[in-house]
C-alpha cells in the first residue's frame, strides 16, 4: 500500500521560507509523478505544484510561481516543495500527492491524483 509522508511544516513569519519533504518508498517513487496541494480552513483543497516521475517536467499555480519550487531526489526516493517569500495567504495544510499519469495529464485537480499523504500544517503569521 502506497505510504506517503509528509514533514516540515511550521510557523514561520510573512517573507521566510520553508521547505516541505515527502518520503515514500522506491518502487512506488520510480512509477509515479508527484505533486503538491494545499487547504486553507474553509476552502477547497488546491493544486500547488507537480513534477513528472523523471523530473524534466514541472507545472505550477499562478499563485506560488517564483516563490515555491518542486523537486525530487530520486536517490531518497523524496519530493520536496521550497517555499520562498511565504505570503499569509500561503497558511494551510499542505498535502503531498502521486499519481501514475498525473503530469501527462498536466493534472491540477485533487481528483486527477490516487495517492494522498496526511498533510502537514504551514502557518506564515503576517
Amino acid at each position: 500500500q502506497a505510504q506517503l509522508v509528509e514533514s516540515g511544516g511550521g510557523l514561520v513569519q510573512a517573507g521566510g521560507s520553508l521547505r516541505l519533504s515527502c518520503a515514500t518508498s522506491g518502487s512506488f517513487f520510480s512509477v509515479n509523478d508527484m505533486g503538491w496541494f494545499r487547504q486553507a480552513p474553509g476552502k477547497e483543497r488546491e493544486f500547488v505544484a507537480a513534477m513528472s516521475r523523471r523530473g524534466d517536467i514541472t507545472y505550477y499555480a499562478d499563485s506560488v510561481k517564483g516563490r515555491f519550487t518542486i523537486s525530487r531526489d530520486n536517490t531518497k526516493n523524496t519530493v520536496s516543495l521550497q517555499m520562498n517569500t511565504l505570503k499569509a495567504e500561503d497558511t494551510a495544510v499542505y498535502y503531498c500527492a502521486a499519481d501514475p499519469t498525473a503530469v501527462y495529464n498536466t493534472a491540477r485537480s485533487p481528483t486527477r491524483f490516487k495517492y494522498w499523504g496526511q498533510g502537514t500544517q504551514v502557518t506564515v503569521s503576517s
